[in-house]
């Protein structure tokens, strides 16, 4: 099932119908000692670390994942407000935390100010179903 994440407290086009509650998804990751020798090396030349870029890239993946799971469990088709923040757990391990608010959404039934020579050239998409 597609789910609408949004950082935002609203998705345009559409009206929130219930309000399933907070959705939460988190990863630990510990430090990688060839990553760190590669990075310490970086260091002295500059650049892009790379190995953490992609690190953090999949850890992001992998705590929105978890969220999603959460919110289809729920019976949501969207998680608004998303955030990330970031925490420190041991030396060498850092937790990376995605959470939001997951809700129900339908098409918005309210039709733009000004008539319908103001309403947008397409119609947004029709929300994901709830199996």
């Amino acid at each position: 099932m597609t789910m609408i994440v949004v950082n935002t407290e609203t998705i345009p086009g559409y009206e929130i119908l219930e309000v399933k509650g907070l959705v939460q998804g988190n990863t630990i990751r510990a430090k990688h000692l060839g990553r760190d020798i590669t990075a310490s090396l970086k260091n002295l030349v500059g650049g892009e670390l790379t190995q953490y870029t992609e690190l953090l890239t999949e850890s992001r993946r992998q705590a929105v994942d978890r969220m999603i799971q959460q919110a289809q469990e729920l019976g949501a088709n969207a998680v608004v407000n998303v955030r990330f923040t970031t925490s420190s757990i041991a030396a060498g391990a850092a937790e990376l935390y995605a959470y939001g608010t997951a809700v129900t959404i339908g098409l918005s039934s309210t039709e733009p100010s000004g008539g319908a020579s103001s309403a947008p050239a397409s119609a947004p998409p029709p929300p994901p179903s709830v199996s």
